[in-house]
């Protein structure tokens, strides 16, 4: 199975507050993530983490978080990623890390960015544009208007503080009407 998340922020306990999220405490936060990522994603799962993983944390941070999550991990990087250095994690933490990434499966071409865009490679053609970055800003809705046809946020603030799976995305495209590229 593949899966998409974004906007983690583990150890940021500012954006409990800024997003609205509904936990007491950054640990709480964070262990809730935890268990709703490895209670859908299982070991050998790919999952693409589109960015702000986590947020201003101590050296060696990122490594803890990502060895207790499951399945194969690959990093978009978003603008609280900058920090993240290749040397502090472990050579199985991650996959890669990447700026901007086109997955193609089964027909369809996901285009992976942090950043919400109005237009992307093969739009015309079916591709599907999955994005973080706004979580569930209200300031960020009127800006939203803009981003129309096959997008979607698959941040943890809009989905349940869970991943999201490529079915998942599948179905909201077909209720879109959105073809697949052959």
């Amino acid at each position: 199975m593949i899966y998409f998340t974004a906007d983690l922020h583990f150890g940021h306990a500012n954006v409990m507050r800024l997003c609205n999220r509904p936990f007491q405490s950054v640990e709480e936060m964070d262990n809730a993530l935890i268990a709703n990522w490895n209670g859908c994603v299982k070991p050998n799962d790919d999952i693409y983490i589109l960015g702000d993983f986590m947020f201003k944390a101590p050296s060696g941070a990122a490594h803890r978080y990502l060895s207790q999550l499951n399945g194969k991990k690959y990093l978009i990087r978003g603008n609280h990623d900058k920090p993240l250095k290749d040397t502090e994690l472990c050579p199985h933490d991650l996959q890669w890390i990447k700026d901007y990434f086109v997955l193609k499966q089964n027909g369809r071409q996901y285009v992976l960015f942090h950043y919400p865009i109005l237009e992307w490679a093969n739009y015309f053609r079916g591709a599907v544009h999955l994005y973080g970055h706004v979580h569930n800003n209200a300031s960020s809705a009127a800006r939203m208007e803009a981003l129309t046809g096959p997008a979607f946020n698959v941040g943890v603030d809009c989905n349940g503080y869970k991943p999201v799976s490529i079915e998942r995305i599948n179905e909201l495209a077909e209720t879109r009407n959105i073809p697949e590229d052959h």
